[in-house]
């Protein structure tokens, strides 16, 4: 099956021409040999543009390559601009599939009865189709107190089958992340095997709409514990008693898609608010909840223009979510402020205290090449500095560092991306840097100063207060358990002593039983055969007492 799928993906890239996009004196010998070798794959869309065959090769491919494709479209900083438009396209215009057969699908997984009781006016039309599932409009009737009520909804199926075309380009993608780890220079240090692993579970996650449900549910949590940054982002109230593995129900949302620039401009929304909004909601989903929306895409994406100089955020589609543990949310942030604050020792420290390079690794070798990349860098005003561009050269820079690949970390950077990339385009002056740094050197403290060690004192105490009466038992029973095993240990001592004494002794007969043995021999080939019978006996006494001497 993988071999067929890696057939397709060929003959699609060579339909489409897209390898006509590749300068022919980068391609080595044998992918030109290739190429001749495939002489009946032409390009068959030769009148469209470059940027249009791009994005309809990805479309053609599926749910995999769209989502790259999605990730791409937001790096307008990295693309011409006519690719990122096309590319934006696969926000929510992949091509649906039929109405009936999604509504066929809903009934089947809610159940005919269900469905007829609690929903009505089901638009057979999407409202929207992405690259794995699409949803369409409907109304949920609601009893709450006794009496009814009604809400519009939407509601998600997957597509038909989705899951083997996912299958099967998971497998060529393993193939190729072998042949990298295999046969490329830096095939190990980029661990390609434990990046596909972790983007392989991350995406058949987002095949189980149930488990979308609940990030959803914990997302929307997450922003309602009373803080000021909660306000900025909603998250649409999940139906879960009509959640399936392949059917979603939430509330619909009515907001203005992040890419409608022209829209947002138009009802003189606050752009840098929104876009320092945008920075914050991620560093607090990040640093603060350690969990947070991995697939922040335009499509995914919604601005509640309500009141224009108040802007706040909707997100949707919670099906790809990332966490960090404690350890490597501390590493992040201290090597943030540190890259802000140009300490670039302190950096390289931090990489090596965190394991990210190999223990040998000489720090200040290290420091001075991130210096060399990063000085010149920030020698231009921090808002036309593009966060993702420093990545790109650090990571090149660390190649003869032996750094590798963080799997754990490949969901935040590519978040980051997509919030730099979504900022930019809201607000091209976004000081990215500027707007973080406050953040994440108030989170540090908080983590690492006074502070926090009275909040874990006082988170402790609970815990403390129910152990505290049962110190003094804990207490004696240790000096009593400590004492007994005193005595035990001495006994041993003693038993030990005892029983090498009895080696030493059964030694000693042992020796002198072997030399009377010997002394025997001698006198008997001498023929003196009365002593050496006594001499004999002798021996045979020395060893009947040697073994069984206690």
């Amino acid at each position: 099956m993988s071999s067929l799928r890696l057939y397709r993906i060929v003959k699609t890239f060579l339909h489409f021409g897209l390898d006509e996009l590749i300068p022919q004196k980068l391609l080595p010998w044998y992918a030109k040999l290739a190429r001749l070798s495939l002489f009946w794959l032409r390009n068959k869309h030769r009148n469209k543009a470059a940027s249009l065959r791009v994005r309809l090769a990805i479309e053609e491919l599926g749910p995999v390559f769209i989502k790259f494709g999605q990730m791409l479209s937001t790096r307008r900083d990295l693309l011409p601009p006519d690719f990122a438009n096309e590319l934006a396209l696969l926000q929510d215009k992949v091509p649906a599939f039929n109405g009936q057969i999604a509504k066929d699908l809903i009934v089947e997984a809610i159940g005919e009865e269900t469905f007829k009781q609690n929903f009505y006016d089901f638009d057979l039309v999407p409202l929207a189709s992405a690259s794995i599932a699409q949803v369409h409009t409907a109304t949920l009737i609601q009893n709450i107190d006794t009496q009814q009520c009604e809400q519009t909804i939407v509601i998600k199926v997957l597509r038909p089958d989705i899951s083997q075309t996912i299958l099967a380009d998971l497998k060529v993608m393993s193939r190729v992340a072998s042949l990298v780890a295999r046969w490329l220079p830096d095939g190990k240090r980029l661990r390609p095997n434990e990046v596909v692993a972790e983007y392989k579970k991350t995406i058949l996650d987002e095949l189980d709409l149930n488990r979308e449900a609940a990030n959803a549910i914990q997302l929307k949590r997450n922003f309602e514990q009373g803080e000021a940054s909660d306000s900025v982002l909603y998250v649409p109230e999940i139906h879960s008693e009509f959640c399936y593995k392949n059917v979603l129900v939430m509330e619909r949302i009515y907001g203005i898609g992040v890419g409608e620039i022209e829209t947002l401009q138009d009802l003189g929304v606050n752009m840098k608010l929104l876009a320092e909004r945008g920075v914050e909601v991620f560093f607090t989903q990040v640093f603060r909840d350690s969990f947070f929306h991995a697939d922040m895409h335009p499509g995914n994406v919604f601005v509640n223009a309500t009141d224009p100089q108040d802007p706040t955020w909707i997100a949707i589609d919670c099906g790809i979510v990332g966490t960090l543990n404690r350890e490597d949310k501390r590493y992040l942030a201290e090597n943030f402020v540190a890259f802000f604050n140009r300490d670039y020792l302190k950096v390289a420290q931090l990489h090596v205290d965190s394991g990210w390079v190999p223990p040998e690794t000489s720090v200040d070798e290290f420091e001075f090449a991130i210096r060399t990349v990063c000085e010149p860098i920030f020698n231009k005003p921090l808002s036309e500095i593009s966060f993702g561009q420093v990545l790109v050269n650090l990571f090149n820079t660390a190649r003869r560092f032996n750094m590798e690949v963080q799997p754990q970390l490949v969901l935040l950077q590519k978040t980051l991306l997509y919030i730099e990339g979504l900022g930019r385009q809201l607000y091209p002056q976004l000081d990215l840097w500027k707007t973080a740094k406050p953040f994440l050197e108030n989170w540090v403290k908080e983590q690492m100063g006074v502070k926090a060690v009275f909040r874990k004192v006082k988170e402790n105490l609970p815990f403390w207060n129910e152990k505290l009466p049962e110190i003094p038992d804990l207490f004696y029973d240790y000096l009593k358990a400590s004492k007994e095993n005193h005595h035990l240990q001495a006994k041993l001592l003693k038993d030990m002593i005892k029983q090498q004494q009895r080696q030493n002794k059964k030694l000693v007969f042992s020796v002198l039983a072997g030399g009377f043995i010997i002394g025997s021999a001698i006198l008997l080939n001498q023929h003196q055969q009365t002593v050496a019978a006594i001499t004999s006996g002798i021996s045979m006494i020395f060893i009947l007492l040697a073994l069984g001497k206690d």
